[in-house]
């Protein structure tokens, strides 16, 4: 009896995306080989049949039981996850095969993580694209780089497999900084956990902002091109329907000085830094954070050369090492911890002097209800109230969400005024009505009415000092008699730190490295 080989896709997990071949296949089968979790999606389809499963890291041996039971004259359908001809396992039983094989075999395609991610996100693949595996199991770790860095010079939107395992956790971010050299920080990405399957769950960032994620085995990345938009929970990339003109995404071009004291601000107090070393006559640059606080640094200091906007730590190297900077002056938010690391770093491998520059804190008498990390404030936070305020920014808002999903809290949020933000806080749950989007600092009054309104009863802030407008809120709240939670400042090992503009500007003049 002749036998045959079935290579059977069955999806990303969820039994209505299984096509009708391989449902045909499998009942023409005598025998089933696979993985067990797939066959957990097909389990009715092959209780009369001979099961045969192996562990995820006997995927030769899966194949090799397949050959021997075909050849010996059954039908079998050897079953893969997604797509059996994408990073699966097709290709091997293609390998295992002998020249003179007599046996039929047919190909079921199916739907890859690629085609299930996309379509979960919207339409992010509809014009050129690639996939990349991040795992170097079977392929050596240089050719997913220069792959990854081919990819990211041709600006095509891609598809990231095999992301993070316990044993590759640097792999992702390395792959990631090789795409943030050639492609836009702000470019749209997403990612999808458990496409299709329990636990689904779907994200969108840009590109900058996946640095700080964490991913694993179950999650799948799509990196968008220039082009690609985001439209509510949704992301597309164009096909030129309506032209490239309008869409076009150019790197900023700006005529920066050469030998200058780029200040890195977050903060009014790091804009007001910089003036006073422009006032000294020295050369700056000041490097804001945020596209919003670009523009209200440029309307209020004209006189200033103004950079910033969201960008990867491998564009900051680029514009110090291209402009030769002369110092670094880190007056980010006491809070923004990745970025000043991110300084730290490249001072170092440019041979920039690094100076700190922090306004001071209130310490540990800052509230009655301190708390060291973001996680610890949030279950606080669901202890002491009902009708929560966050005035902690945008970053960590999923944390507290994620701490009361069992409960129900009422969440109010402040946050700056940038579309994407807005955006961010909406997809993640908070009504539009529970938004304040405005920029602070902000008075007593004004927090007392804005929390009577609101019928808050729990705060919680940042300790961002008196600039920050913490002594305000902490009035606030003891006015109308509700807790103030306050995240005590990360701890970083500064190599300089300087508390006063003063000192600054003492160090800048004394070192004499800035030219006037």
């Amino acid at each position: 009896m002749e036998g045959k080989l079935y290579l059977v896709s069955v999806g990303p997990g969820f039994s209505e995306l299984i096509p009708p071949l391989a449902k045909k296949a499998i009942a023409e089968s005598d025998a089933i080989v696979g993985y067990d979790l797939y066959l957990r999606w097909i389990r009715e389809w092959v209780e009369a049949k001979e099961i045969y499963t192996l562990p995820l890291t006997q995927e030769r041996e899966r194949a090799l039981k397949s050959i021997e039971l075909v050849r010996s004259g059954k039908r079998v359908s050897l079953i893969s996850s997604g797509d059996i001809g994408v990073y699966a396992m097709a290709t091997l039983a293609f390998d295992l095969m002998g020249e003179n094989e007599n046996f039929q075999v047919e190909v079921i395609p199916g739907i890859t993580a690629a085609n299930a991610c996309a379509s979960l996100m919207g339409a992010p693949l509809s014009h050129d694209f690639a996939t990349l595996s991040l795992s170097d199991l079977l392929c050596p770790w240089e050719w997913i780089e220069k792959r990854a860095s081919h990819i990211a010079q041709a600006d095509l939107a891609v598809v990231f497999y095999n992301v993070q395992s316990r044993a590759r956790q640097e792999g992702v971010y390395q792959i990631l900084r090789i795409m943030l050299k050639f492609k836009l920080p702000g470019t749209w990405c997403g990612i999808v956990r458990n496409a299709y399957r329990e636990d689904q769950k779907i994200q969108f960032f840009t590109l900058e902002e996946l640095l700080q994620q964490q991913f694993d085995m179950l999650t799948t990345i799509i990196i968008g091109n220039r082009f690609t938009r985001r439209r509510g929970k949704f992301l597309y990339t164009p096909r030129g329907y309506e032209g490239w003109k309008d869409s076009e995404k150019v790197l900023e071009k700006t005529s920066l000085p050469v030998n200058a004291c780029w200040v890195f601000s977050g903060t009014s107090d790091g804009n007001q830094l910089a003036s006073e070393i422009h006032a000294q006559g020295k050369k700056v640059v000041l490097s804001a954070s945020s596209e919003y606080g670009r523009a209200l640094a440029q309307k209020k200091y004209p006189e200033i050369a103004v950079t910033g906007g969201r960008k990867g730590a491998e564009r900051r190297r680029q514009e110090l090492r291209e402009s030769s900077a002369a110092s670094i002056v880190d007056a980010t938010h006491p809070f923004a911890e990745e970025i000043s690391k991110q300084l730290i770093q490249i001072s170092k491998e440019l041979d920039i002097p690094y100076l700190r520059y922090e306004r001071p804190g209130l310490g540990d008498n800052a509230s009655p209800f301190l708390c060291a990390t973001m996680e610890s404030a949030a279950e606080l936070a669901i202890q002491k109230g009902n009708r929560i305020f966050l005035s902690t920014g945008s970053k960590d808002l999923e944390t507290f969400l994620r701490a009361s999903e069992n409960q129900t809290k009422h969440w109010f949020v402040r946050i700056t005024p940038e579309p994407s933000i807005l955006e961010r806080a909406i997809e993640l749950g908070i009504p539009r009505d529970h938004i304040c989007a405005m920029q602070g600092p902000f008075s007593q009054a004004f927090n007392e009415a804005l929390w009577r309104d609101w019928q808050i009863d729990c705060v919680v802030t940042k300790d961002s000092g008196e600039a920050g407008g913490y002594s305000a809120k902490a009035n606030a709240a003891r006015a109308l008699e509700i807790p103030l939670i306050t995240v005590q400042r990360p701890s970083l090992d500064y190599p300089r730190f300087f508390s006063k503009s003063s000192q600054v500007l003492d160090w800048l003049e004394d070192s004499n490295s800035i030219p006037h």
